[in-house]
C-alpha cells in the first residue's frame, strides 16, 4: 500500500508540474506561478521521501512507518494543496493553513527520526 501511494504521489507531482509549466504560464501572475513552483518542489521531494519510506517498510518489516508516512502524506496534501489552490485563484486566506501542512511534514520526519533512534 505504501509503495502504491508514493507512486501515485510521484505521478501527480509530474502532472501538476507539467500543468504549471505549460497550462498556467500564460494565465497566472508571477506570484501564482511561484506558489505553484514551491508546491511542486515540496510535492516531489516529499513524494520521494514517501517512496523511500515504502521501500524501508518492505526491507525492514519490523520498522513501522505508518505514523511518519501518514503525517507526511497529510502534510503534503495540506501544504501543497493550499498553495495549488491559491495559485489557481482561490482566496489567499488558504495561505493561513499552509503552515499546518509544513508542521505536519516536519513532525513526520521527526517521528521517523524518533522511531529510528528508539529502535537502536
Amino acid at each position: 500500500m505504501w509503495l502504491g501511494i508514493a507512486a501515485v504521489n510521484l505521478a501527480l507531482a509530474v502532472m501538476l508540474g507539467a500543468f504549471g509549466a505549460h497550462g498556467l504560464k500564460h494565465m497566472a501572475s508571477v506570484q501564482q506561478l511561484e506558489w505553484w513552483h514551491t508546491a511542486t518542489q515540496y510535492f516531489f521531494w516529499h513524494a520521494l521521501g514517501l517512496l523511500v519510506l515504502s521501500v524501508l517498510a518492505k526491507a525492514v518489516p519490523a520498522f513501522t512507518v505508518k505514523m511518519p508516512f501518514s503525517l507526511l502524506q497529510l502534510g503534503l496534501i495540506i501544504f501543497c494543496g493550499s498553495l495549488y489552490l491559491m495559485a489557481l485563484g482561490l482566496p489567499r486566506w488558504l495561505g493561513a493553513i499552509t503552515p499546518v501542512g509544513g508542521v505536519l511534514m516536519i513532525t513526520g520526519w521527526l517521528t521517523l527520526a524518533w522511531l529510528a533512534f528508539k529502535q537502536q
